[in-house]
């Protein structure tokens, strides 16, 4: 004879954890769009450029590192879809809403789904031999590259700017910052990696 299982036995074996559920995805993108705004509102105006220093690329690495590049892609979408209607969510250095979303850190924001993607792919893709901040340094550089190419390349359309020019506006400036912000997220990231599998 087999060993019967109780109906609360199947339900246990059934059920998955929250995250990993649509309305828990959903849940998760939407904290993680406020996430970003508390990041995006921490901003530093710089005199020469007009793009400020913000956390904002430090948020997109974590989230797309950490919800993964589909995921990480939907919230940033619904990110720049809260901008859009006029929440208070972009860096207040900014006119905020539309006018934000056609400005000169317009390619910034609008290369944020795909560095999510590229950093929650990247960190999936990386052999598992490779430590996981190691892992989360490779995917924080990736998607950097994504943001700085995006926004650069906005900008200098925008202003009509020469590569030398572009170079000393929207990215020379913020690669110091950016480092940091990598690393950190790298670490935050190995450290969620390994509570989670304690």
């Amino acid at each position: 004879m087999y060993p019967m299982s109780s109906p609360t036995t199947g339900l246990m074996h059934n059920t998955k954890p929250l995250h990993q559920t649509l309305p828990g995805k959903i849940a998760l993108s939407v904290a993680a769009t406020l996430f970003v705004a508390v990041c995006a509102h921490v901003s530093i105006p710089l005199f020469f450029t007009p793009v400020p220093i913000t956390l904002q690329t430090f948020a997109i690495i974590l989230i797309g590192m950490t919800l993964g590049p589909v995921v990480g892609f939907s919230t940033m979408v619904l990110y720049l879809a809260e901008g859009a209607m006029g929440l208070p969510v972009f860096s207040p250095q900014g006119p905020g809403g539309m006018a934000q979303l056609l400005g000169p850190s317009a390619g910034f924001l609008f290369a944020s789904p795909l560095a999510a993607a590229v950093a929650g792919w990247i960190v999936r893709s990386t052999p598992s031999a490779v430590s996981r901040f190691s892992r989360g340094v490779i995917a924080g550089i990736g998607s950097s590259i994504v943001t700085f190419a995006l926004g650069a390349g906005w900008l200098a359309h925008l202003l009509h700017l020469g590569s030398a020019a572009v170079w000393s506006l929207a990215v020379a400036p913020f690669l110091l910052g950016e480092a940091i912000k990598i690393t950190a997220a790298a670490g935050i990231f190995s450290s969620l990696q390994r509570w989670q599998r304690s």
